[in-house]
């Protein structure tokens, strides 16, 4: 029920102008946000890689309804490339891109706008030693984002796609991608969802998210198990073993700022690790469902309001 109305939340322009109005780096948004610039987000990335870890790095916004919105947030991108590339970063660090913050939602044209501007990323991600992987929105997005996806994969095979394991379809799409060469993020999912399309019992969702796992460790892609759920990154490793699976043929991802100490200690077990960063100024929707995910969080949020106060 908590998790519901922080998701109802997340789109209240009143609370968000009250959240909004706090600095990125005060307690609960640093803890989460690497900053709002690229430069700290490159400087995020630096810290991480050095203790073994490897990085996917988010330019926050979503559900852009301007062109001039939409080519800014590629733009970013573009430079967020270059200073990934000059600092030597890109053998460790990629990128996740919302197609909604490029053009997607648009009127008209959105997905052949999203579809370019996409494929200008892709290109420059290449061409400075790094890869791209969409990250999936709700589930009205979802048919577009695997069609853009398959238009990318014809140039850019290395594109990695995300599903979402509380949609009731995801099982299919696992099976449709999990084939060689295939990049598939797994993660539960953190849009508010009607039933109709996504499970809404926690043991209904991790179920399915075993299931999926299931598929994609016994197929031939590269599955990247998206959980902090000490239960699910632990059957994770089971599955991994009994499909035959060495070590850097998947690996695991976390959010920046959850559970730190969990992604070192897999790394140092010789796993291969990401971190998820993300960073930039619109960063309330994402804090948002971050606390939905983890409602403990909440009690952070409260002490960082009280002393902004």
């Amino acid at each position: 029920m908590l998790r519901r109305v922080l998701l109802g939340v997340s789109r209240s322009p009143q609370i968000k102008k009250a959240v909004s109005a706090m600095p990125v780096s005060s307690g609960i948004v640093a803890r989460f946000v690497a900053g709002e610039t690229a430069p700290e987000a490159v400087l995020a990335t630096e810290k991480l890689v050095s203790t073994g870890l490897n990085v996917t790095l988010d330019h926050l916004g979503e559900d852009v309804t301007d062109l001039a919105a939409a080519t800014a947030t590629a733009d970013a991108y573009l430079e967020l490339l270059k200073q990934l590339s000059e600092a030597g970063l890109t053998a460790h660090a990629e990128v996740s891109v919302k197609l909604s913050a490029v053009g997607q939602a648009l009127p008209g044209d959105g997905e052949k706008i999203a579809l370019e501007n996409a494929r200008t990323i892709c290109l420059a991600a290449r061409n400075a030693g790094t890869t791209v992987t969409l990250d999936m929105e709700d589930h009205t997005t979802t048919d577009s984002t695997l069609s853009i996806l398959r238009e990318l994969r014809q140039d850019f095979p290395e594109t990695g796609a995300v599903l979402q394991a509380y949609l009731r379809r995801t099982e299919g799409d696992c099976r449709d991608l999990a084939h060689a060469g295939s990049r598939v993020r797994l993660c539960k999912g953190a849009y508010k969802e009607p039933e109709s399309v996504a499970y809404q019992d926690k043991r209904a969702v991790d179920k399915a998210y075993v299931r999926a796992m299931k598929i994609l460790l016994n197929g031939d892609g590269y599955p990247m198990i998206a959980s902090h759920d000490p239960r699910l990154i632990a059957i994770a490793g089971s599955l991994a073993d009994r499909a035959r699976r060495e070590r850097g043929s998947y690996e695991y991802q976390m959010l920046y700022g959850i559970r730190p100490e969990e992604q070192l200690r897999l790394s140092r077990e010789g796993q291969t690790v990401r971190v998820y960063i993300p960073y930039g100024e619109d960063w309330y929707g994402y804090l948002v469902r971050r606390l939905a995910e983890r409602p403990a969080n909440l009690h952070f949020f409260a002490r960082s309001l009280i002393s902004k106060k």
